[in-house]
């Protein structure tokens, strides 16, 4: 079994499509599922974040015959930012209605604001039946901001700390940073590391000329790098209605971020929702030719090994 490994559950950005012509990369929003050394990370509350609560809502039936007796859903939700398209999910997520369910959930509001706090008018009230104190499952939300460490150890709950003085060998590190290339409010580019192996998740941002400095020293040698890639350069430059300014990037400008950063594998991600199965395989093709070792597109259910 894999010690540390992805799987795509939303891809797409802006908003959720179904039709019959988006089957192959899928319709959801963004939501990707890491397992590193037995913790389960959630990266994104998009509507992809439903199937991977159906998935451990049967597990968790599976696990025991009475309530007392079954394993209990543990997972730490790590949110780029609260648009409507990377929190849909949220709510919808069935292991939140279960009183053994542990959630840990950090994000990055204004420096005036809370996340819980934000999550609950933005989510809960008057746009959902019930609020978030209503929620039988734990909920542990907490603000983080840039150069904060996350620390996922087993037998603790998640640990947020400045330094990697007390880092042990087994630990999962998450690192962080708020990039501003995003309105309103920036968003935050996670690294996972574990065991010498590293993830970085680079969604809703736009880069610069010459690439995006920070970016690249922040991922540099990661293993994966999952780059936003909403638009083709052609759509981002469009004279009737350009995309610069909305905060996000090309999937040239993804190459771009990789071959500085020096990452191993780029993944597309967060795709415009108008673009169909045809238009991304014309896009694959086109990009697989150029790079066939070390580019992939992101698509529903994808999974990969890093460890």
């Amino acid at each position: 079994m894999s010690e540390f490994s992805l799987k795509f559950r939303g891809v797409r950005g802006s908003y959720p499509i179904s039709s019959k012509d988006f089957l192959e990369y899928g319709g959801n929003t963004a939501c990707v599922e890491v397992n590193a050394g037995g913790h389960l990370i959630i990266l994104d509350a998009g509507t992809g974040m439903i199937s991977v609560g159906d998935e451990l809502m049967e597990k968790y039936i599976t696990s025991g015959f009475t309530p007392e007796e079954r394993t209990p859903v543990r997972a730490t939700v790590l949110l780029s930012h609260i648009h409507q398209d990377h929190i849909q999910g949220f709510t919808f997520f069935r292991p939140l209605h279960l009183k053994s369910t542990v959630l840990s959930v950090f994000g990055s509001v204004c420096e005036e604001e809370n996340l819980s706090d934000e999550l609950s008018n933005v989510l809960f009230g008057k746009t959902f039946p019930l609020d978030l104190g209503d929620i039988a499952g734990k909920l542990d939300i907490k603000n983080i901001s840039s150069n904060d460490l996350i620390i996922l150890r087993h037998g603790s709950e998640p640990i947020i700390c400045k330094s990697q003085e007390n880092i042990l060998p087994d630990d999962v590190v998450i690192s962080c940073y708020k990039s501003y290339a995003h309105p309103q409010e920036g968003v935050m580019i996670y690294k996972i590391y574990y065991k010498g192996k590293s993830v970085v998740y680079a969604t809703d941002k736009e880069s610069y000329l010459g690439g995006d400095k920070k970016l690249v020293d922040f991922a540099r040698n990661c293993d994966v790098l999952i780059h936003d890639a909403q638009y083709t350069t052609e759509d981002y430059l469009n004279q009737y209605s350009p995309k610069q300014g909305y905060g996000h990037s090309t999937f040239d400008m993804a190459v771009e971020a990789q071959r500085q950063s020096n990452a191993g594998k780029l993944v597309f991600f967060h795709f415009e929702p108008g673009y169909d199965d045809e238009k991304l395989n014309r896009i694959n093709e086109h990009y697989s030719q150029k790079f066939p070792d070390n580019v992939i597109m992101a698509k529903e259910g994808l999974q990969l090994e890093i460890l």
